[in-house]
């Protein structure tokens, strides 16, 4: 730090001690009977500039220091103003670091998923393969295929789930004709499996987005469809009551134990029925509560085990989950 540029942030000051020194002099003169003489003008003045040297000094000395000390933690501020910045410094050090602990958490998160994810669509590729050597079973090779086709969704829309807000739109979607296209892309699974199908969805208009919200509807179909034995049945129906309204997808499968309910939906949880009855990444309802919080929906969740389980979609009506993001934007764009 050089002397002058200390100087130039100290002028403050430099003026305030002369104008405080030539105030005292005037008095002095104007003082009836007083005498000024040079003598002792100029030696007030060498004690004057004696002292601000001896001042300013010491502050440099001091400003030196704290330059030298400014990494460490308990260097003393040498103003208030000083004070509010080292506050604030270490208030953006600690928002740093705590951002740059969640992106590690995200990165290794996701890390966790993709491995997840090349060991889970090796198992149809195997099969496939495993096919090749043998005579292939028409059946079997387009149920392979639709596992693929389900992974690679899957890792579709985990990639998009932090970009969610740009590529989303906000229209009037008619429940029925999407849960019956639903229905129609899981039809091989309900009928190679025998379930039978209870349809009770009636024209139902919420306000969500298409593309996502059969993504969902979807997943907790093929969900439902996994976990149901051979000849059971699923019902789907639409519900709606002053507050909201609701799709439900119930299916007499092996149900869910009790202990791993409050769970389904964290990233990663597969629970007793995953780690039994076939491997499972542990994204599928992880990643449709996401999208359905993300939209302004929620899902929940009943089920009591080796009897059913009722997923159960919920649309408020009274709720935009980006009104108040937009806002924020019309806002700043204002005072722009």
């Amino acid at each position: 730090m050089r002397p002058w540029r200390f100087l130039k942030y100290e002028a403050a000051y430099i003026l305030l001690c002369a104008a405080t020194f030539c105030l005292v002099m005037l008095i002095w003169y104007a003082e009836p009977g007083s005498r000024l003489h040079a003598e002792s003008l100029a030696y007030a003045v060498a004690l004057q500039l004696l002292l601000m040297g001896a001042f300013f000094g010491y502050r440099y000395a001091r400003s030196v220091r704290a330059i030298h000390m400014m990494r460490h933690e308990d260097v003393e501020p040498l103003s208030l103003e000083s004070e509010a910045y080292q506050q604030a410094l270490q208030d953006m050090e600690r928002a740093h670091m705590l951002a740059l602990n969640e992106v590690h958490v995200k990165q290794k998160e996701y890390y966790d998923f993709i491995v997840s994810w090349f060991h889970e669509v090796k198992t149809p590729i195997s099969v496939i393969r495993l096919m090749q050597q043998t005579e292939v079973e028409p059946r079997s090779l387009e149920e392979q295929v639709t596992r693929i086709e389900q992974y690679v969704d899957q890792a579709l829309y985990y990639a998009k789930l932090d970009s969610f807000n740009q590529d989303y739109e906000l229209v009037n979607c008619d429940l029925e004709p999407l849960v019956k296209d639903a229905v129609k892309s899981c039809s091989k699974a309900f009928i190679a499996k025998k379930i039978r199908l209870a349809l009770d969805v009636g024209p139902t208009v919420v306000q969500s987005d298409t593309k996502w919200l059969h993504y969902i509807v979807s997943q907790l179909l093929t969900n439902s469809l996994k976990y149901t034995p051979a000849n059971g049945e699923v019902v789907i129906a639409a519900r709606a009551d002053d507050k909201e309204k609701q799709l439900v997808i119930r299916d007499s499968g092996i149900g869910i134990e009790p202990r791993d309910l409050p769970r389904i939906f964290n990233r990663g949880f597969t629970g007793t029925n995953g780690r039994i009855h076939m491997k499972s990444t542990g994204m599928g309802l992880y990643l449709a509560q996401e999208l359905s919080k993300k939209l302004g929906h929620y899902i929940t969740c009943v089920s009591e085990p080796g009897r059913f389980t009722e997923m159960t979609v919920h649309f408020p009506r009274h709720h935009d989950p980006y009104r108040a993001i937009l806002q924020q934007v019309c806002d700043g764009n204002e005072f722009a």
